[in-house]
């Protein structure tokens, strides 16, 4: 689940802990990622999006595979995170369409999967669909961090 009880709907926080802004000079290697946020539910758009700008990334929300495939073809980011059931394309169609633009490139953009669903036949069609990792819903803020850091220290 996510903890934000200690951040208002701005993302500023109470209480004596410091505000999590991102520092042009100061990266440390889980902060400052463009992160790409797919994802059709207003409400986990705005949990999501705090969550990760608390950690200091850039985050652009986009509500569907559509919208999500033209923002990889329109700009550049670290990662995706990727809903698998939203309207018009779902994560599973987008991770194709940007898997498929990719070939031949030499690039591969790291795409995580977001999903309600936790059994262990889902983590295999979203590693077959070409995704690189998956994560369920409710968001769990540690594990978030790690799949993070994780991303960030790939092929540095």
């Amino acid at each position: 689940p996510l903890e934000l009880a200690n951040a208002d709907v701005t993302g500023h926080h109470s209480g004596s802990e410091p505000s999590a802004t991102p520092c042009a000079n100061q990266q440390p290697a889980a902060h400052g990622l463009r992160i790409l946020l797919a994802e059709d539910n207003a409400v986990n758009q705005k949990l999501a999006a705090l969550l990760l700008r608390r950690e200091g990334h850039a985050v652009t929300v986009v509500g569907d595979g559509n919208a999500a495939v033209r923002a990889v073809a329109q700009d550049s980011f670290d990662v995706v995170l990727m809903d698998l059931q939203m309207p018009e394309m779902d994560g599973f169609e987008a991770t194709t369409a940007i898997r498929g633009a990719e070939q031949g490139t030499g690039r591969h953009l790291r795409i995580v999967a977001l999903t309600a669903h936790a059994m262990k036949d889902d983590r295999d069609k979203c590693m077959k669909a070409g995704m690189d990792d998956y994560l369920t819903k409710p968001i769990d803020p540690s594990r978030l961090r790690s799949a993070l850091v994780g991303l960030a220290h790939d092929g540095a």
